[in-house]
């Protein structure tokens, strides 16, 4: 029986340093190139009439190129591997080593030239020739490499909405992958001095304006918007004008986000358009790594934690190093998922994760006491209008109650900065939700006056996303085949997204002076009948749209600034800060306060003194 062995030892340790066979090849072809066009020189030089005695002379001048650029090519890692071939940063490293060779061809003319009788000028005629050869080899490789490693028939044809440096790249990255499951067959970009630009002979056929000529000209499946920034206007545009061409349109994440996840996952990374992408908010210039310092080394606690908001709150304050983060709801189930979404473990057997219902206050107290925590934020919360609306009590529980047992339990042990996390509803509210949520402000200033610290809240509106929005009722009504449920079809309301409202709370608890409602300015109102409209249209699906009327205590248009509030911008352009008013827990009265929720839905809040429309136990004035 035959035995294989292996190399091993000093011996294999030598052959794994062997150059690969193509470095010979180039060295090879680069080396041809110098005898080529020393060869021409002479020919140029001398006006096609070489003796053969300078021939034979040239044989040295040959041998001189030959090892000058094996010496310097090596020095500048040419033939070690470290450039990517065809690539400019080859081509200018092939450069540089050109002008060493022909330096070095000079300088041996100059020295040996009465003995071997070439003029001085062949290694300057030399030099573009050799230039031109080395540069010609390498680009047919490239040619080569590329031909063959082009995407197979069951690539999708694909056109690239952008040809600048990310269009570009993306270009590059599907032709050569031999998986790739997109084929490149055009770009499309508004700039009109690129109309004729050739990116790796793909060319630019079009603006936005042309697609639907281009769509059926190319038989294109897949659209991709090669954006660093993609605009919601943009993005209904460019979904509008491809509406009923059978395309898919895809969009790329953040590059945070595609960097921020471990290994790329190449193209995977691409998405379909969402109604985020077409509803679109522009993120808020904030600098969270700034003002996010009074989380570094501090005991952080989020209740809510296994909620929309919580969750998010968890994973974002978990980048500013806190000394301990701990993550209190009375969902198991979330709590699980929202460990497993930071740690990548879902064991619940940490000090992390806290079980404790925040309507339970002796329990609260013995966390706080235990923990100490040194801030805190605070999302745990009902927030479904409807259901509340039914079931009042329950708001008042959790959403009033609830906020007291903690904010007691923070002033209790000492906790420095508190973010209560609002509602837009809060804002003249006229639901069991945003009564509750009101006081729950006022409660908040209470014990920022009483502390002297940081107890702030953080007032905004729709999250796109969360648990209990419009987004996944509308998908889940879509996928079922409808129909669609809209209350008006004028409704409005504000959209911002989970992130954004995140940072958002990490900022007020910063910029935040004690007793102040903090309140984003959300841009322009979104109209619901044109989300729906929107996403039945991505669906593909033809389903109907109803509408149910506005429910008891329901807004046609949302509020941020309350009557007799004031929008006053002293740190940020987009954050307003009011003061809330000031709710004593000694005159919380839940007999009045179902009162004035039952009086008040569906009257002009506005004609309510502010100083009777929110106080438990005052005066109910109901519009005629």
């Amino acid at each position: 029986m035959t035995k294989k062995f292996e190399a091993s030892g000093p011996a294999a340790a030598l052959d794994e340093k062997k150059p690969p066979l193509w470095i010979w090849i180039q060295l090879f072809l680069d080396s041809a190139s110098w005898v080529v066009a020393i060869i021409l020189a002479l020919l140029l030089r001398y006006e096609m009439g070489i003796r053969e005695e300078q021939l034979v002379s040239a044989t040295i001048i040959m041998g001189v190129a030959v090892v000058v650029q094996a010496l310097a090519g090596y020095a500048l890692a040419l033939y070690r591997g470290r450039y990517p071939f065809g690539s400019f940063q080859e081509a200018k490293a092939l450069v540089f080593v050109t002008v060493i060779v022909a330096a070095s061809i000079t300088l041996s003319l100059l020295v040996l030239y009465e003995a071997i009788g070439i003029g001085r000028s062949v290694g300057l005629i030399a030099f573009p020739f050799a230039c031109l050869f080395m540069g010609a080899a390498r680009y047919a490789k490239r040619l080569y490499v590329e031909g063959k490693n082009r995407p197979g028939d069951g690539a999708q044809n694909t056109l690239i909405y952008g040809a600048g440096f990310l269009g570009n790249s993306l270009l590059t990255r599907m032709l050569q992958e031999a998986d790739s499951p997109y084929f490149p067959v055009g770009l499309i970009d508004d700039d009109p001095t690129k109309k004729h630009l050739r990116l790796s002979g793909v060319q630019v056929l079009g603006r936005g304006d042309d697609l639907p000529a281009v769509i059926r000209r190319t038989r294109a499946t897949v659209l991709v918007l090669a954006f660093s920034h993609v605009e919601a206007s943009v993005v209904r545009r460019i979904s509008d004008a491809v509406t009923g061409l059978n395309i898919r349109v895809l969009v790329l994440p953040p590059l945070r986000d595609m960097l921020g996840g471990g290994a790329p996952k190449g193209f995977s990374d691409f998405r379909d358009v969402a109604v985020e992408d077409l509803i679109g908010r522009r993120p808020v210039d904030i600098k969270v790594d700034e003002i996010a310092g009074y989380i570094k080394g501090k005991r952080v606690l989020v209740t809510g934690a296994g909620g929309s908001i919580g969750s998010e709150l968890c994973r974002q304050i978990t980048q500013f190093s806190p000394a301990e983060l701990i993550m209190l709801d009375h969902d198991e189930t979330g709590l699980q998922h929202t460990q497993i979404s930071i740690t990548g473990r879902g064991l619940l057997a940490g000090r992390d994760t806290v079980l404790a219902n925040i309507r339970d206050a002796a329990a609260l107290q013995e966390i706080f006491e235990d923990r100490r925590p040194e801030v805190v934020f605070h999302a745990a919360a009902l927030k479904h209008a409807p259901l509340l609306q039914q079931y009042p009590i329950e708001a008042w529980k959790t959403n009033v109650l609830g906020t007291l047992n903690v904010l007691r339990a923070a002033g209790r042990t000492g906790v420095s900065h508190f973010v209560n996390i609002s509602t837009d509803k809060a804002a003249n509210p006229t639901t069991a939700l945003g009564h509750s949520k009101r006081v729950a402000e006022k409660l908040t200033a209470w014990m920022a006056r009483q502390t002297g610290r940081k107890f702030v809240s953080v007032r905004f509106g729709n999250v796109m996303g969360s648990r209990g929005s419009m987004l996944p009722l509308f998908t889940e009504q879509i996928r079922v085949g409808g129909p669609v449920t809209v209350t008006d079809p004028e409704i409005t309301r504000f959209f911002m997204t989970i992130p954004e409202a995140c940072q958002l709370v990490i900022q007020a608890g910063a910029i935040g002076r004690g007793g102040e409602v903090l309140i984003l300015d959300m841009g322009e109102p979104v109209k619901i009948l044109d989300v729906a409209e929107r996403m039945i249209a991505m669906s593909g699906k033809e389903i109907e749209i109803i509408y149910t009327g506005l429910r008891p205590g329901e807004k046609l248009h949302e509020e941020l600034v309350g009557t007799g509030e004031l929008d006053e911008r002293p740190l940020h352009p987009k954050i307003s800060h009011t003061q809330a008013r000031v709710q004593d827990p000694a005159g919380l009265n839940l007999e009045a306060w179902l009162a004035r929720v039952e009086a008040e839905q569906g009257i002009d809040i506005a004609s309510i003194p502010d100083d009777e429309a929110d106080e438990p136990g005052g005066n109910i004035r109901v519009a005629s």
